[in-house]
């Protein structure tokens, strides 16, 4: 039975090389579709958070002056993650802020990312949008509160991650689907997921 760490960030803008800094951190520790621990905390990175990130997350510039530095949060997140593969939805995203504050701290990120909306576009190639907010609605996902707040992108990214190895377990007879297949479908054409999965279910 896998424990994957499902990580969600926000932060101040779109690039960490552009001199953007995590705002938010949520962590789930998420074994065989149950959660089993959480970390979450705002950080303050001593950066200003522009007014129209302030209105898509709800995070104000208040908020992060009262918060711990993100040094430390980013050690305890880290200490959180351990040695667990991570899973986040668009995790390029997350993978690049992860590895950009680590840095700052003189540490490397050598954690394996599994992508919740690269796997979905492989397996649900006719959804509307992936997403994570339609993809949660397509399914009929639960919604635990206000999106774009990292605990309840993370919490929805769960959700997403469970239901995902579900539908490749039933669809293709596999009794094991773990965070390195989903990491491997995520890099597979479309035209050929279909074939790959069905191979392992013959093999």
């Amino acid at each position: 039975m896998q424990t994957v760490a499902v990580l969600d960030f926000e932060t101040t803008g779109l690039s960490p090389n552009q001199g953007d800094r995590a705002t938010e951190i949520a962590v789930i520790l998420l074994r065989d579709g149950q959660i089993v621990d959480r970390f979450q905390s705002l950080m303050n990175a001593g950066r200003r958070i522009p007014s129209d990130v302030v209105s898509l997350t709800g995070i104000t510039n208040d908020m992060i002056a009262s918060a711990p530095s993100a040094s430390k949060v980013m050690r305890e997140a880290t200490q959180f993650v351990g040695k667990y593969p991570v899973v986040a939805h668009n995790a390029g995203f997350d993978k690049r802020f992860w590895a950009a504050e680590l840095a700052l701290l003189g540490m490397s990120a050598e954690h394996s990312f599994a992508c919740t909306m690269l796997t979905s576009r492989r397996i649900y190639p006719h959804a509307q949008s992936h997403r994570l907010s339609s993809l949660a609605e397509m399914l009929r996902l639960p919604k635990t509160g206000r999106a774009h707040r990292a605990m309840v992108d993370a919490e929805m990214t769960s959700h997403l991650w469970h239901r995902l190895k579900d539908d490749i377990a039933r669809t293709y007879g596999l009794g094991q689907v773990d965070h390195a297949l989903m990491a491997r479908v995520q890099t597979t054409s479309k035209a050929k997921v279909a074939t790959l999965l069905r191979s392992l279910a013959d093999s």
